[in-house]
């Protein structure tokens, strides 16, 4: 299992990223400035873009990971792929920089938990009519 490194503002700025995170990637990620039903504090979260878009813009487009499960449509359980546990919330896609929130791999999901993710998402997203 890779070793969990923490990426700092210093290392971002000096070019020493190291890690960037890429899709499929279960990530530690402070998610701060929530209001309402988001999820906030340190959490492990699900990095939906590609490591292509991460590296060069810094940002993140993530879900986070609960532990309350609801049974909610748009949860998708984490299935004993990593040390993870709970649902990943696909409804709750954010945009964040990971650099600034302190990123930290965990792990990695199937591509089957992925691809049900993005569908979730695909849901809200493309026009029905």
């Amino acid at each position: 299992m890779p070793r969990l490194r923490r990426v700092s503002r210093l290392d971002a700025r000096c070019g020493d990223v190291g890690y960037v995170p890429k899709r499929g990637d279960l990530i530690w990620l402070t998610f701060q400035l929530q209001a309402g039903h988001e999820q906030n504090g340190r959490r492990p979260a699900l990095v939906v873009s590609p490591a292509a878009y991460n590296g060069k813009v810094g940002l993140a487009l993530v879900c986070p990971v609960t532990l309350q499960v609801k049974g909610y449509p748009f949860e998708v359980p984490i299935a004993n792929e990593t040390s993870v546990r709970g649902v990943v919330l696909a409804d709750q896609l954010r945009s964040l920089d990971w650099q600034a929130r302190d990123a930290e791999y965990i792990g990695h999901v199937s591509g089957d938990t992925m691809s049900e993710v993005a569908a979730k998402i695909r849901v809200l997203i493309e026009d029905d009519a």
